[in-house]
């Protein structure tokens, strides 16, 4: 993640006033590093918004309509995720908890 994940990048970016105001509604969350699945579907997110939302919609009607045929092509691409992280590498790097699950 970039430095835009921080609050001293709204403050540089809005302004003080401007930034806690919208800090009180928002609140970071942070990928774990062994959280593959979070970060493809964090970068699923920005394409969408990237592809989809890069513009102002007039209602919540064409948002809704915008996002069902964005997802609808996304589908029929039917992309595929490239794993780097395997079910050995898995068993290595959590061998402690891996034996406490195979002592049943």
């Amino acid at each position: 993640n970039l430095n835009t994940h921080h609050f001293h990048s709204l403050v540089e970016f809005l302004g003080k006033t401007e930034a806690d105001r919208i800090m009180a509604r928002l609140q970071f969350h942070f990928t774990p590093a062994h959280a593959s699945w979070l970060n493809m579907a964090e970068i699923e997110l920005s394409v969408m918004s990237q592809q989809c939302l890069n513009r102002r919609l007039p209602d919540e009607w064409t948002l809704a309509m915008e996002l069902f045929a964005w997802e609808q092509n996304s589908n029929a691409m039917a992309r595929k995720i490239k794993w780097s992280f395997t079910v050995d590498d898995a068993k290595q790097v959590f061998a402690d908890y891996y034996s406490v699950f195979l002592s049943c």
